[in-house]
């Protein structure tokens, strides 16, 4: 009898340890119920059904926190009627201490902090000729901020708050963004506080919208309304990818068709301005056009290309000058860099010259009368504008 024991107690274990490796792995089959064929997240609880594509709860979570209200203030005086504006009647006013009335034009847009020292990037559009800036955050602390500096030319401006505990939002590398990549969009819109939209990447590198010399624009279709400008674009894991600004519409409401600043791009430009309260750009000093080559410029040069970019003008004293660029040169690479005949490319390259540094030495090939050749030049810094022109699209 023991013999027969002996001999069954091994089987019978192996078979508990079997039963147990089963149960554990395929609990469904306590109830009766078939293993699931679905693939596991790896994690368990309501957990596992908000993970991946079915929700982007973890994204916003990671970057709201860090996406602020801004809300602006300015006094507008009223303007004296034109024809009453003569020196005669204003001293006959100013005797009497006449005052013009005044009114407090308010307006709201976005921001999103990028460092726990307090400094938030929105755009300059939000927070133009402001006379005060309040920020609220997603707690509903508030503080004044003052401004840093701004860009005009590509329509950034940097604030800067004294809080503490400030959540600075997770940077992405909006290089790598694709078409068709999930975003989010995270503003103030229309006053209601932070709201968050998704869509896709729809197109990147746009350009042509006449907001400055600057444009490489990440297109997307999330949708984009008033007081969401300076707000966050955020990938589907919640790092920063661009900041919205502008949409395409013809009512002023979303028509899935929105811009955002690059994140690089912003980033790099808040670092000058924090640093020098400046942006540093490269410079030549050049005019080109970008056309197709007539019949005899194409005989002359031996080019045949769709689009070329040909030198127009340069600036005099420019580095452009300086190097011996003169119109009608027609530009094939710059650093080496291809400029193609297509639009993109050409942009890609003029773009290259602009986030370059001053002092940096730039070869330049070109073809002047059918003979090519290279000159070489040195990037001058960017002559500094404060002009800001409304865009073809809607600020938001």
């Amino acid at each position: 009898m023991n013999s027969v024991i002996l001999f069954l107690r091994w089987p019978v274990v192996c078979g508990l340890l079997a039963a147990i490796i089963i149960l554990d792995h395929f609990p469904g089959l306590i109830a009766g119920q078939a293993p699931s064929a679905a693939p596991s997240t790896g994690q368990t609880g309501t957990a596992t059904a908000r993970q991946g594509p079915y929700s982007y709860a973890e994204a916003f979570n990671r970057a709201a926190p860090a996406v602020v209200n801004i809300y602006t203030s300015k006094i507008v005086r009223q303007q004296m009627p034109a024809y009453l504006d003569n020196p005669r009647f204003k001293r006959y006013l100013e005797q009497r201490n006449f005052k013009l009335r005044e009114r407090i034009q308010r307006s709201l847009g976005s921001g999103v902090i990028i460092s726990q020292e307090g400094y938030i990037l929105t755009n300059y559009h939000v927070i133009k000729d402001a006379d005060e800036i309040l920020v609220r955050l997603q707690d509903d602390r508030e503080a004044l901020a003052t401004v840093v500096g701004n860009h005009p030319e590509t329509d950034l401006a940097v604030l800067k708050i004294k809080l503490d505990g400030l959540n600075a939002i997770p940077i992405g590398n909006s290089s790598q963004a694709m078409i068709g990549d999930v975003v989010l969009a995270i503003g103030n819109a229309y006053g209601f506080g932070h709201t968050v939209t998704q869509g896709i990447i729809s197109a990147t590198g746009r350009y042509g919208i006449n907001l400055d010399s600057y444009e490489n624009y990440i297109q997307t279709d999330a949708a984009i309304n008033p007081g969401n400008s300076g707000g966050a674009l955020i990938d589907a894991k919640g790092f920063l990818v661009g900041i919205n600004t502008l949409i395409f519409s013809k009512d002023g409401g979303s028509q899935g068709i929105g811009l955002a600043i690059p994140s690089d791009l912003a980033v790099g430009i808040m670092s000058d301005l924090v640093m020098y309260g400046e942006v540093i750009r490269g410079w030549l000093g050049i005019h080109v056009d970008v056309r197709p080559l007539s019949a005899q410029q194409s005989i002359d040069s031996q080019l045949s290309v769709e689009l070329a970019m040909i030198v127009t003008s340069t600036d005099v004293g420019s580095p452009a000058d300086q190097s011996g660029l003169i119109p009608g040169d027609i530009i094939m690479k710059i650093n080496g860099r291809p400029v193609g005949e297509r639009r993109k490319t050409m942009e890609a390259a003029m773009q290259f010259v602009e986030t370059s540094r001053p002092g940096q030495k730039v070869a330049i090939a070109i073809v002047r009368d059918g003979i090519e050749s290279s000159v070489i030049a040195v990037l001058g810094a960017r002559p500094r504008t404060e002009q800001w022109h409304e865009p073809a699209a809607s600020v938001q």
